[in-house]
């Protein structure tokens, strides 16, 4: 099952990559504009998906993470964000190329952004955390289509495949 994981971590460092590039083409002004998503622009949804996973990973990994808000803006200028989504998706496909035998059927244990005390099955949280980053990139997808750029392809089989052809 770990191979899965392994796999989703790929996927998910491909298709990061991908939508930054097309991200990369968007104006300062475009790239901020509130379009109405949840966390508002691609700059408040690129930033709550890399603090999503920061909270995730650190969990995972046995600390704790302060609780902070959602919407919270980790780096203003896209070039820092863009470098810290790299660094965090090696981050993530090392954990997940060498879980522990079993890993998927622990528990975790954390205080949750409201303050609550809470342990959920990883058979539940692992496909959370990647379920979680393919939502949120495809809110950026479609932001960018609102902006009028052609957003990627980032259908899973067509970004893991060798040859897109």
């Amino acid at each position: 099952m770990s191979g899965l994981w392994a796999q989703y971590a790929t996927y998910n460092r491909l298709a990061n990559e991908t939508l930054y590039a097309a991200c990369a083409g968007l104006s300062g002004a475009e790239y901020r504009r509130d379009l109405g998503a949840f966390f508002g622009s691609v700059h408040g949804t690129l930033n709550h998906l890399l603090l999503g996973d920061t909270i995730w990973m650190t969990r995972f990994e046995g600390s704790t993470h302060p609780s902070t808000n959602l919407g919270a803006i980790l780096f203003e200028k896209f070039d820092a964000l863009r470098l810290a989504r790299e660094q965090m998706d090696r981050r993530i496909v090392h954990f997940f190329s060498n879980l522990p035998d079993g890993f998927e059927k622990q528990t975790v244990r954390y205080i949750n952004n409201s303050g609550i005390d809470s342990s959920d099955p990883l058979s539940v949280i692992l496909p959370h955390f990647f379920n979680h980053q393919t939502h949120h990139r495809a809110q950026v997808h479609t932001l960018l289509s609102q902006l009028g750029h052609a957003p990627p392809v980032l259908d899973l089989h067509r970004v893991l495949r060798p040859d897109p052809a």
